[in-house]
């Protein structure tokens, strides 16, 4: 008996191949479709792994000094924001320290939490927030919170049930849905916290034990946030009520998120630069960070976690170089989390350390700081990274900060950070092995999604 009824289903799976292949015989215009389907989708695939990015250059170059207010008044239009004095920043260096600042703020919210985060993944550090979140729900607090569903892949939502259960609020950022697969590879990158409307914490850190306890016997990761008290809140929440309305379809207003600010004594100028990519592929931080390089005078001091900058970024830094500005870089080193990623950015080495640029690669941990500092007056704060997916891909934000203070104790982190790490020298970087340019070609295909 099994292998007869194996024998009539092996008939039938015939059969039916048969029938299709009549239909697709029979039907022209069937198979003119499914061509021209399949030809679609694989075009669409090349472009995105190796369409060229935008050519970003000034013209003209700035004439201006960064610290000039003409650079400011110039800089405001050219990121689409908004000039915001008496702000009060303050650094806070690594998870012990950042994740205090924020859970004791969250302790004393009144009226509203919000949090925007790519990374918000189920641990100890989560189950804090989670409780607090749930605490200030019951007693009346409008807690909302929009996560990235691919960046957050493995949180579940039943894990976010108590917090339901008293009254928050929790959406998912671009769920793959048959109406949104054209979009699905545009990501919220955001790392934002914002309570009462009034007190923001920005930078590159998600929710995640990584950045408190380390794991794996990893240690803790290296990362910085800054708290923010002052006008440029306001642009802080406007970039959450953006995301929270794509993800569910409300819009936040009223004095529980945008409450009168009191004069602050803060005497930081800072601009919020929310970016999304256009249908273009242009981004606001894309302008910001192209901007203060090419008007770079004297110092440009960069940080980041994923360091591959496209030709004009490397174009710019090169040309810094080469009118006497000082470029240091820190990546990082053994302890990277995306091996990928670094030997594509290794790649990229070449140009710079031949204009004499200094690149360090972190040694002691994994370092996902994301900090530019320029001419020990400006900075920028957020969770854009050197490369592809940030400047022309996913959602991000940044804080820029016109302020030699801040400038400062941004600066003497980035001394300290490179005192943990390996400088990179040109005669070793072109000693690389073939098993490491071999990655680097084929980190190279994929660059355009990193």
């Amino acid at each position: 008996m099994p292998t007869q009824t194996k024998r009539v289903r092996s008939r039938k799976k015939i059969e039916d191949d048969s029938l299709l292949a009549q239909e697709f015989e029979r039907h022209r215009t069937l198979r003119i479709v499914a061509v021209i389907s399949i030809l679609a989708i694989a075009t669409l695939i090349l472009v995105g792994l190796f369409a060229p990015g935008l050519e970003y250059s000034l013209a003209p170059p700035p004439a201006v000094a960064v610290d000039a207010q003409t650079f400011l008044n110039e800089l405001e239009p050219l990121v689409s924001s908004k000039i915001t004095r008496n702000n009060q920043i303050a650094v806070i260096e690594n998870g012990e320290n950042f994740y205090e600042a924020e859970l004791d703020a969250m302790r004393q919210a009144r009226h509203s939490i919000n949090i925007e985060a790519y990374i918000f993944h189920m641990g100890k550090v989560t189950d804090q927030v989670l409780d607090v979140l749930t605490d200030r729900a019951r007693a009346g607090v409008h807690v909302n919170v929009v996560i990235d569903s691919l960046g957050s892949l493995s949180t579940r939502k039943r894990y976010f049930k108590p917090l339901k259960d008293a009254g928050g609020h929790v959406e998912w950022y671009h769920r793959l849905r048959l109406h949104n697969w054209f979009i699905v590879n545009n990501r919220t990158h955001r790392e934002i916290t914002i309570v009462d409307g009034s007190t923001a914490f920005v930078g590159g850190a998600g929710y995640a034990d990584w950045w408190r306890f380390g794991t794996k016997g990893e240690s803790r990761w290296r990362d910085t946030m800054v708290r923010v008290q002052g006008d440029a809140v306001r642009g802080l929440q406007g970039a959450f009520v953006e995301n929270w309305l794509e993800a569910s379809g409300e819009i936040l207003d009223g004095a529980n998120y945008f409450p009168e600010l009191k004069p602050d004594p803060g005497s930081a100028t800072a601009l919020v630069v929310s970016s999304t990519p256009s249908s273009g592929g242009s981004t606001r931080s894309r302008v910001l960070f192209q901007a203060l390089i090419a008007a770079a005078r004297k110092s440009i001091y960069i940080t980041t976690p994923y360091f591959l900058p496209d030709r004009s970024m490397r174009a710019e830094l090169v040309r810094a170089k080469k009118r006497g500005v000082t470029v240091k870089v820190i990546v990082p080193g053994k302890h990277g989390d995306h091996a990928m990623t670094r030997s594509s950015g290794r790649n990229t080495y070449g140009d710079l350390l031949k204009a004499g640029a200094d690149i360090y690669e972190y040694e002691s941990s994994m370092i996902h700081a994301k900090i530019t500092i320029i001419d020990g007056v400006w900075s920028v704060v957020g969770s854009t990274n050197l490369d592809n997916r940030s400047f022309g891909i996913n959602d991000e934000i940044n804080l820029a900060v016109f302020n030699s203070q801040v400038a400062m104790r941004l600066t003497q982190d980035f001394e300290d950070d490179a005192c943990h790490s390996r400088r990179v020298l040109l005669a070793d970087w072109e000693k690389r092995s073939p098993f490491e340019r071999v990655l680097e070609w084929v980190g190279w295909v994929l660059e355009r999604q990193q």
